[in-house]
């Protein structure tokens, strides 16, 4: 009994002094390799200062910004955790984890790929300077001014001051319409004349009534004016200008204006805004001798 005793002793003391042993030998690679650890460590706290600071000149949503910065203090910190293991000769614990990261990352790639997918979209559009807050843009059906970019969608505050959140997904999916990327925005009015009225006339009042009206913008964007058809009750026109503004409210103010003014000066000049008029002819020969041979019967 007494010898099995100093046999398993002996054993556990050769163990303890292998692991000893070991342990002194890969002493100058344990250090090497938590000092590897540690420049990592601060390397990815100055790199992710210096990215937030980069950044923030160009994306002023902080969300965008600070998701950045972690995913690059994320990949310096394992560029060194690597690196540490391959000076710990655990090659092979390395591959076991390079191989685990992927199985881990197919996983969670596949349960939130939505999610991911509208991340990676708010940080597209974070950097696309023709995509900025304030601006005045149409997409997805609907319209209004970019109050927020976040990881997860953009909000829009439409003209009835609602609020409406749409998945950056979508945004870069579908068509935009951004109004705020010119600082010019072309008004359509049409109205119609009486068909006694001097057409050549009728133009150059429109014309200049506009021109009066609206300040002119640029030489080469006059007011525009043409006739579009013979109708019912009138000879129908169109006319096209140019206002500075990058809203839609704008448009809406100078069609606004643009009436009143068309309307003082044709009711001056006594041009003839038709209503539409319906002509009802009561001497149908057909259909009254129908009717009188229908009573002689």
């Amino acid at each position: 009994m007494k010898d099995q005793l100093d046999k398993s002793l002996n054993l556990l003391i050769e163990k303890l002094l292998g692991w000893m042993n070991t342990i002194i030998e890969n002493l100058p690679n344990f250090i090497l390799a938590l000092l590897v650890l540690l420049i990592a460590y601060y390397l990815a706290r100055y790199i992710s200062k210096l990215t937030l600071r980069l950044i923030g000149n160009r994306v002023k949503q902080k969300s965008v910004s600070s998701i950045i910065a972690r995913l690059v203090t994320v990949v310096i910190v394992m560029l060194g955790l690597f690196l540490a293991l391959v000076i710990l000769n655990l090659s092979q614990t390395l591959t076991s984890l390079i191989t685990g990261a992927g199985v881990l990352g197919l996983v969670v790639g596949l349960a939130l790929q939505g999610t991911l997918s509208n991340i990676i979209s708010g940080i597209v559009i974070s950097f696309r300077d023709k995509i900025q807050i304030g601006n005045w843009i149409e997409t997805n059906g609907f319209t209004g001014e970019i109050m927020e970019i976040n990881l997860k969608n953009l909000t829009l505050k439409e003209s009835d001051n609602n609020m409406v959140m749409i998945p950056n997904k979508l945004i870069l999916d579908n068509p935009m319409k951004n109004y705020s990327l010119t600082s010019f925005i072309r008004v359509d009015v049409s109205c119609g004349v009486g068909y006694e009225s001097d057409l050549e006339f009728v133009e150059k009042l429109t014309k200049d009534t506009l021109e009066k009206t609206f300040e002119k913008i640029d030489e080469s964007k006059p007011v525009e004016f043409f006739f579009t058809e013979f109708g019912d009750s009138s000879i129908n026109f169109r006319c096209r200008f140019w206002i500075e503004g990058t809203k839609s409210v704008h448009a809406l103010n100078a069609t606004n204006r643009a009436i009143i003014a068309i309307k003082k000066a044709f009711d001056a000049e006594g041009i003839n805004i038709p209503f539409p008029i319906r002509t009802l002819q009561f001497d149908n020969k057909l259909a009254l001798e129908k009717n009188t041979s229908k009573k002689d019967t």
